[in-house]
C-alpha cells in the first residue's frame, strides 16, 4: 500500500506551461506533465472564475428560470440565473447579484446547495449552486450583452422541457433534481 494521499494518487507534474489565449470570461493553456508511469503527456486546460447558479422557488412554488440563446450550442435553452464570479467575489454575493440581474427578484437569504466541477477533463471551473429564499420581485437588469425572458415553471413543466431537451445544462438539471429531493425530503 502506498502512503501517497488518495488526492495524490495519480498526479501529473507540471513541467511547462504554454499560455495560447486569454479572454475576456476564460484562458486556454497547454501544461506538458509527467504521468505517474515517468512517460510525458500534455493536456489542454480552460481557467475559468467560477460561477454561481441560483435555484429560486417563488411562493406558489414555481422555478424562476431564465430562457436565452446559448450560441455554442446554437439554440436557445431554459436555465436557472447564474453567471460568473468577478475577481475576488464571493459566490453568495454573485448568486444575490445574478438573481436580480437577470430576473429582477431579491432574496432576504440564500443557502448553499452544492459545489460542482461542470468539466473537470479540461476545465478548472466550478459552479457553486444556492437555493433562494424569500423572494420579493422587481426589475430584471441584464447585462448590455444579455437577451432574456424571466418566467416561472412547476417541478413538472422543468422535468418536462428536460426531456424535450430545453433543458439540458448541468447546473439547471442539478437544480431541478436538488428542488425534487427538496420536496420529497424537506433538506438539500
Amino acid at each position: 500500500m502506498s502512503n501517497q494521499s488518495a488526492d495524490q494518487k495519480f498526479e501529473e507534474v507540471t513541467v511547462r506551461t504554454e499560455p495560447i489565449f486569454q479572454g475576456k470570461v476564460i484562458s486556454l493553456q497547454v501544461d506538458h506533465v509527467r504521468l505517474p508511469n515517468g512517460e510525458m503527456a500534455t493536456r489542454e486546460i480552460v481557467k475559468h472564475p467560477g460561477a454561481v447558479g441560483v435555484l429560486a422557488i417563488t411562493g406558489d412554488d414555481r422555478m424562476i428560470v431564465v430562457e436565452q440563446y446559448r450560441k455554442p450550442l446554437g439554440k436557445s435553452q431554459v436555465e436557472i440565473p447564474a453567471g460568473k464570479l468577478d475577481p475576488g467575489e464571493e459566490p453568495m454575493t454573485a448568486a444575490l447579484r445574478e438573481l436580480e440581474e437577470e430576473t429582477g427578484y431579491r432574496s432576504k437569504s440564500l443557502q448553499p446547495v452544492c459545489s460542482f466541477y461542470t468539466s473537470p477533463g479540461f476545465a478548472d471551473e466550478i459552479l457553486h449552486l444556492f437555493a433562494a429564499q424569500g423572494l420579493t420581485a422587481g426589475e430584471a437588469r441584464p447585462d448590455e450583452d444579455e437577451f432574456l425572458e424571466c418566467t416561472a415553471i412547476t417541478l413538472e413543466e422543468a422535468k418536462e422541457l428536460i426531456a424535450q431537451g430545453r433543458i439540458s445544462d448541468a447546473k439547471t438539471i442539478t437544480a431541478v433534481y436538488a428542488w425534487q429531493s427538496y420536496k420529497l425530503t424537506g433538506s438539500f
